[in-house]
């Protein structure tokens, strides 16, 4: 009987070494490992701590974020990942603003007979510009207003 319990316990201690000699991953690999898991994402970054990863940096879209998580979640060793990495916004669509050709034409065949004025496209506003006498000047706004296009700028200097 005394036989038997010395080798339980024996068996016991034997045990308990084996587990506790279990080769812990350390975070420095861990972290080698994550980074090479995500490495399809540039800008991005990640760093493990007693297992757990922290995933920075900005993505291109949710998709990427979220198969970046997927990815690191993998790594044997990563017990769990917190997520501090942003979404890049998506850029708004340039509009330019310009004059429309027709009314712009519109514009010039109004004002041919009036000379020293032009209308012109300027940063998307219809500008009228040149130099005239006071009673040009009348003509051509009464031929603009006529043609009801809306707002313009008169920059018309009058001698």
């Amino acid at each position: 009987m005394r036989k038997t319990i010395k080798i339980a316990a024996l068996a016991l201690m034997v045990s308990m070494t084996a587990v506790s000699c279990k080769k812990k991953v350390s975070d420095a690999d861990l972290t080698s490992q994550a980074t090479t898991a995500i490495t399809a994402y540039p800008g991005t970054s990640v760093e493990v701590k007693e297992g757990q990863a922290h995933l920075s940096g900005v993505f291109a879209t949710e998709a990427d974020k979220l198969a970046a998580i997927d990815a690191l979640k993998k790594v044997a060793g990563v017990k769990d990942v917190h997520d501090m990495a942003t979404v890049a916004p998506v850029a708004a669509p340039v509009t330019v603003n310009a004059v429309d050709a027709t009314v712009l034409t519109k514009v010039n065949t109004a004002l041919k007979d009036i000379s020293g004025v032009k209308a012109e496209d300027v940063a998307g506003t219809l500008t009228l510009t040149g130099t005239t006498t006071s009673a040009n000047a009348r003509k051509v706004k009464e031929s603009v207003d006529a043609l009801k296009i809306g707002k313009y700028d008169n920059k018309i200097t009058v001698k």
